[in-house]
C-alpha cells in the first residue's frame, strides 16, 4: 500500500471519529469530553490533508512537515485531554499550545530538516509520552463497574506506544535508512498502518467510556432517591434479597432500622415543602454520619427510612439506632426563621433463623417502629425477637 493511499485512509477515519464524536456531542451535551475527542479527529484529519496535499503535488517544503506534525501531536493530545475531562481533571490546553510552538520553531534548525529520520527520533518520544500518560491515568483508576469501559483505550494507547519505542529503538541502532518524507519504505509503512488501527479503534474506545458512563449513570439513577442519595424502594429488593441469601450461607446477622421523621407534616404545614425537603435531607444527612459507611441506606417513601446492617450483634444494632435518634435530636434544622428542632422514632428487628424470607424483618422492624410512635415518639423500640436475641 503506498504512502498516498494510507494518507487517504487515515484520513477518512481521522474524518469518521471527528463526526461520531460530534454527533454524540449533541445528543449528549454535558459531555464536554467528545468535543476533545472531535477536535483530536480534526487535528488528525488536518495533518493528513497536510500529507496529501504535499503528496499529490511532491512538495518538500520545511513547514509541511512542521505544521503536519503539530497537528498530529495535537491529535494525540486531544485524547488526552478529552480523557482527563471525563475524569474531572483539567485539559491543559495551554501546554498543547507551547508543544505546538515548540513542534514548528524546532522545524526551523538544521538537525530536524537534515532528515526525516531526525523529526522521528526528536517527536516520536513526545507522543509516546502522551500515550503514556493516558495509560497512566487508566492505570490509577479504582476498582468499579466503570473501569473495565476505560480498558480498550488502554490497549490500544499502549499498543501504539509500544510500536513507537520499538520503532524508535530500531532507528537508533540503524542510522544508515535513509528514510524520505512521505515515502514508502517498510519502516514508514508500518507506522502508517498503525496509525490507521489506532484511528479506526480509538474513537470507538472513546465513545464506549462516554456510553458505558452513561449507562450506569442511569442505572444509579433508578435505584437512587434524587433528594437524599439514599437507595429507593426498588433497589431494597435487590440488596435485601442478596444479604439475606449470604446470611443464610455464613450464618452473619442481619438487622434492620426503620425510622421516620417525627410530626414532619407539620414541618411541611408550617415552613413549606422546600424547608420540608431540606428536613429531610438533614436528617438523612445526620443519620448516615452516624451509621456505619459501608451499611446499606434506604428512603421507602415520604418521610420513612430503613437500614440493612449486616455482621454485628443486635445489641449493637441497638447502640447504633440510639445514635442516630440522639444525634438527630442534638442537631436542630437551621431556617431562616431559626432553628427547628427534629426527632425521629425508630425500630429495630433482626432476622430470625424460621424468617423465610428478609421483608418478616423489615415488618417487625416497621411494628417496633409504630410502637415508638404510639409511645411518645423521639425512642428507639427493639422486637421482641430481637430483645430475645440480645438477653
Amino acid at each position: 500500500m503506498d504512502a498516498f493511499t494510507l494518507i487517504v485512509a487515515s484520513g477518512l477515519a481521522s474524518a469518521i471519529m471527528a463526526m461520531a464524536m460530534f454527533f454524540l456531542y449533541r445528543a449528549s451535551r454535558r459531555e464536554l469530553c467528545l468535543m476533545d475527542w472531535s477536535f483530536a479527529g480534526l487535528s488528525f484529519l488536518a495533518s493528513n490533508i497536510v500529507g496529501g496535499v504535499a503528496a499529490a503535488r511532491q512538495l518538500d517544503h520545511f513547514l509541511l512537515p512542521a505544521i503536519g506534525n503539530a497537528f498530529y501531536i495535537a491529535g494525540h493530545f486531544a485524547i488526552a485531554a478529552g480523557l482527563r475531562r471525563h475524569l474531572g481533571l483539567a485539559p491543559r490546553y495551554l501546554l498543547l499550545g507551547l508543544m505546538s510552538t515548540a513542534i514548528v520553531l524546532l522545524h526551523l534548525l538544521p538537525f530536524t530538516q537534515a532528515s526525516v529520520a531526525n523529526r522521528l527520533l526528536l517527536f516520536t518520544p513526545m507522543i509516546a509520552v502522551i500515550n503514556f500518560h493516558v495509560v497512566s491515568l487508566i492505570w490509577r483508576l479504582p476498582p468499579g463497574p466503570e473501569r473495565s469501559a476505560y480498558l480498550p483505550l488502554l490497549v490500544i494507547e499502549l499498543g501504539f506506544m509500544v510500536q513507537l519505542s520499538l520503532r524508535t529503538v530500531y532507528m537508533v541502532l540503524n542510522r544508515d535508512n535513509h528514510l524520505t518524507f512521505l515515502g514508502s519504505q517498510i519502516l514508514q509503512t508500518s507506522g502508517s498502518l498503525c496509525v490507521l488501527v489506532f484511528l479506526s479503534v480509538a474513537g470507538m474506545c472513546c465513545a464506549v467510556i462516554v456510553i458505558r458512563h452513561q449507562e450506569l449513570a442511569l442505572r444509579k439513577a433508578s435505584l437512587t432517591d434524587s433528594l437524599t442519595g439514599w437507595l429507593n424502594r426498588r433497589a431494597l429488593h435487590d440488596a435485601a434479597h442478596r444479604e439475606f441469601e449470604r446470611t443464610r450461607r455464613t450464618g452473619q446477622p442481619l438487622a434492620f432500622i426503620a425510622f421516620d421523621i417525627d410530626h414532619f407534616k407539620s414541618v411541611n404545614d408550617r415552613y413549606g415543602h422546600q424547608t420540608g425537603d431540606a428536613a429531610i435531607r438533614h436528617v438523612t444527612d445526620l443519620a448516615a454520619h452516624a451509621l456505619r459507611g459501608y451499611d446499606a441506606l434506604f428512603r421507602l417513601g415520604g418521610e420513612e427510612f430503613a437500614v440493612l446492617v449486616t455482621g454485628i450483634a443486635p445489641q449493637q444494632v441497638l447502640h447504633m439506632a440510639e445514635r442516630v435518634r440522639a444525634l438527630i435530636e442534638a442537631t436542630p434544622l437551621p431556617t431562616d426563621e431559626g432553628p427547628v428542632p427534629m426527632t425521629v422514632s425508630l425500630g429495630v428487628a433482626a432476622l430470625a433463623r424460621q424468617d423465610a424470607s428478609w421483608e418478616a424483618a423489615l415488618r417487625r422492624a416497621d411494628n417496633a417502629l409504630y410502637r415508638s410512635k404510639k409511645d411518645g415518639r423521639n425512642r428507639c423500640t427493639p422486637h421482641e425477637l430481637l430483645v430475645a436475641a440480645a438477653a
